[in-house]
């Protein structure tokens, strides 16, 4: 779907055109209004003051108060409605960008780091947003001019005419001073977010820099990534100046000359006095609306370059194209790759029978990130086929296709919120339950009513029978609650995950086990401790094949024996392929295939290529 900057704009205002006629159309009376107060000043000194005539001062200085009162309402209600605009429209673009990214075809994320894409969809979502209300300043501007310039019409043909005449020229040069703000803008937002995408970056990998003493090579590459946004922003700000000056000079000449104009036939007697005032008081009052198109103007150019960047990304062609058929039911899990070249693989063919545990050993790094990606439909081969119970991948629905087939990467992420939130987060069923009971139908949820001490662990509680009536169960917090679900079967199964996984373990070591709180990324855990709560995940989706990249890297020798083990048992019956060079893992797999260099293939069991094939035996013991 080819969508540009236009069409960004377009929808962001018309899909909130009640909010931002109503605040348009309020702003005009906020407007209108502020141009009547000049000309009853006049009228009062023409009928009341001049005359001299009490009754008739009262009744002006009345009408003014009414005025006031309109204009006052008026823009309270319109800078309330256009914010709403505002808000609303860039609420709807950050979700359609969202969405965006999400989709399951991807391709949003190719070329732009997360950062970028985070930067879009809040700074630049916000600036396209925030056209409603330059929108609606502008149209209360142009209200304001047209109002002041049929009062000067009344006063002195001459001046309305100047006035009514000279907005068009005036609106297009404005246009003209905005158009390298609009250019500089665009520019200034993507180093930004280049800026913002490389920070983030760098912090998620900060414990591998400090790891490897790279610390000073990331300052380096940030520094020279800051210094290239802080050098768009200083040319935006440059553009900006210029865009305010020139509209300052402009509408300062346009008003020195309206004053002139009025001064010379007030001296020529062809106006009163009071006309005289009203028409330098709606020579000053122009000033406020032609201030406010400026600023209209360079909102909308900057709102201009956003909607270019958010439609770049929404029209991002996916990573994968075609495919809407669904796996057949039920999932037998027959994996076959014919002849696939990708990246580093070149010419694969392996097959993994229903119900098999399959190691795959690669020599290249590049070779199983590739793998992991045609397995999981993130791409589509250059070459060759990759088919699930005799079906193409290509043939399938990303969507679909990725319920059958679940990919646990090795950098597997987890989120803020509990750690049984992160385990349930893939289960179909995701139980309320906080302890692996033994009793399948009750379990208590622990709701801390303050912070414990950091080395207050479960095992402190009193017993039950020695503690008071409101004391919590020896294995929760403070504040626990006990509730039933009755679902056993997803409890039973997600309490098999933990287990499999050495998951159980990290909740133990825990101050409330299953229900304590996770930082961002889940950088409260060590990293072997991420491992495990990611492993238990993908576990506990229970998908009909299951791929594991590297699960067991940061844990220790013994534990990882144990997970060997646990995902032989817990996957009996399903799928599973364990792209890993760990000789415990692939020790528990039945069999295990080679790819050397991405060509040619040697399988068997751990033990006869360990004995057999010395580029294996390399890869896997050294």
């Amino acid at each position: 779907m080819s969508i540009n900057g236009r069409d960004v704009l377009r929808r962001a205002i018309t899909g909130q055109w009640k909010q931002s006629a109503a605040g348009a159309l309020l702003a005009a009376g906020h407007q209108t209004g502020e141009a009547l107060v000049p000309v009853l000043v006049g009228v009062v000194i023409d009928e009341a003051i001049s005359p001299g005539d009490g009754g008739a001062l009262l009744l002006w200085i009345a009408a003014l108060a009414v005025v006031f009162a309109g204009l006052s309402s008026s823009y309270r209600f319109s800078f309330r409605a256009a914010e709403r605009a505002s808000e609303q429209a860039a609420h709807r673009l950050r979700i359609e960008l969202t969405e965006r990214v999400l989709e399951p075809r991807g391709g949003a994320e190719t070329g732009r780091l997360p950062g970028e894409l985070v930067t879009v969809a809040t700074s630049d979502a916000k600036r396209v947003g925030a056209v409603n209300v330059a929108m609606a300043a502008a149209v209360a501007a142009l209200a304001g001019l047209l109002a002041g310039g049929v009062a000067l019409l009344r006063v002195s043909v001459p001046l309305g005419l100047l006035v009514l005449l000279g907005i068009p020229p005036l609106l297009m040069l404005a246009h003209l001073l905005g158009k390298p703000l609009e250019r500089r803008s665009g520019a200034e937002q993507e180093r930004a977010a280049r800026a913002s995408g490389v920070a983030a970056d760098l912090i998620a990998g900060l414990r591998v820099l400090k790891g490897i003493g790279a610390e000073r090579a990331a300052v380096e590459r940030y520094r020279l990534t800051s210094r290239d946004a802080l050098a768009a922003t200083l040319r935006a700000a440059r553009a900006q100046a210029w865009h305010d000056g020139g509209m300052l000079v402009l509408t300062g000449v346009f008003i020195a000359v309206v004053a002139l104009l009025g001064g010379r036939l007030a001296a020529q007697g062809d106006i009163s006095v009071g006309q005289l005032v009203a028409a330098v008081g709606l020579a000053q009052f122009l000033l406020t609306p032609l201030s406010i198109l400026a600023w209209a103007n360079g909102e909308l150019a900057q709102g201009r370059a956003s909607a270019a960047r958010i439609a770049s990304v929404l029209s991002s062609p996916p990573a994968v194209t075609g495919g809407s058929d669904a796996p057949s039911r039920p999932v037998r899990g027959a994996i076959a790759l014919r002849e696939v070249s990708y990246g580093a693989l070149r010419g694969v063919s392996f097959e993994a029978a229903p119900g098999e545990l399959l190691g795959v050993v690669t020599r290249d790094a590049a070779a199983a990130h590739a793998l992991l990606r045609v397995l999981g439909r993130a791409a589509d081969p250059d070459s060759g086929v990759v088919e699930l119970d005799g079906v193409p991948l290509t043939r399938l629905e990303p969507a679909e296709l990725r319920r059958a087939i679940v990919v646990a990467d090795h950098d597997a992420d987890l989120f803020e919120g509990t750690l049984l939130d992160n385990i349930t987060a893939a289960a179909s069923k995701p139980p309320e339950w906080s302890s692996l009971s033994p009793d399948p139908t009750v379990f208590e949820v622990t709701v801390p009513e303050t912070a414990a001490p950091e080395t207050a662990a479960p095992e402190t509680a009193a017993p039950e029978t020695a503690a008071p009536e409101t004391a919590a169960p020896e294995t929760t917090a403070p504040g626990a609650t006990v509730l039933e679900t009755s679902d056993p079967e997803t409890l039973a199964g997600v309490g098999r995950a933990m287990a499999a996984a050495a998951a159980d373990e990290v909740a133990a070591a825990l101050p409330y086990g299953e229900l304590t709180p996770l930082t961002e990324r889940g950088l409260s855990l060590s990293g072997g401790q991420r491992q495990r709560v990611a492993l238990a995940r993908a576990l506990a989706a229970d998908p009909p094949v299951l791929v594991l990249h590297d699960p067991t890297t940061a844990v220790d020798a013994a534990t990882e024996a144990r997970i060997a083990e646990g995902i032989r048992a817990v996957r009996e019956g399903r799928t599973t392929i364990m792209v890993v060079t760990s000789p415990a893992l692939l020790a528990a797999a039945d069999r295990v295939v080679f790819v050397d260099g991405g060509g040619p293939l040697a399988h068997g069991t751990h033990a006869e290529l360990v004995h057999d094939h010395d580029a294996y035996r390399a890869t896997v013991l050294t």
